[in-house]
């Protein structure tokens, strides 16, 4: 048996990280890690029950309002939320303003990131690709 303080560690959520999302912006983007009580939470917002005749017969997983929600926790700078941002990309639901402000390219880059940073992969390549960024 090990010695139970070796898991008695920090939040994951304090783990955070700068990235340059493109030339276009003059700030880096701060991405943060989520705990998997975070994420499940997540996939419940994104998961609707699927019924026939008033029975509930499986659950329907919209993927793309979980990779909008997943952004949205895991991006701490800028605040997708922040009133200002919204009005200028005229929208009043801030998961629309990082499609509204990232070309395809730059949002696929912050998803890829945002992947890495929680461990969502272990792609060879992307890690690769991570160690010789750093």
């Amino acid at each position: 048996m090990g010695d139970l303080k070796a898991f008695m560690l920090p939040s994951v959520e304090d783990t955070t990280k700068e990235i340059k999302v493109s030339n276009r912006f003059t700030e880096p983007f701060v991405i943060r890690v989520i705990s998997q009580e975070t994420n499940e939470s997540l996939r419940k917002k994104a998961s609707h029950p699927i019924r026939k005749n008033g029975t509930t017969v499986g659950e329907d997983f919209d993927t793309v309002l979980y990779g909008k929600l997943l952004l949205q926790a895991c991006v701490a700078s800028p605040n997708f939320k922040a009133t200002e941002l919204c009005n200028y990309y005229k929208t009043q639901d801030p998961l629309e303003v990082p499609g509204r402000m990232l070309t395809a390219g730059e949002y696929g880059k912050l998803i890829k990131e945002i992947n890495i940073l929680n461990g969502f992969t272990d792609d060879p390549e992307v890690l690769a690709d991570e160690a010789k960024n750093s």
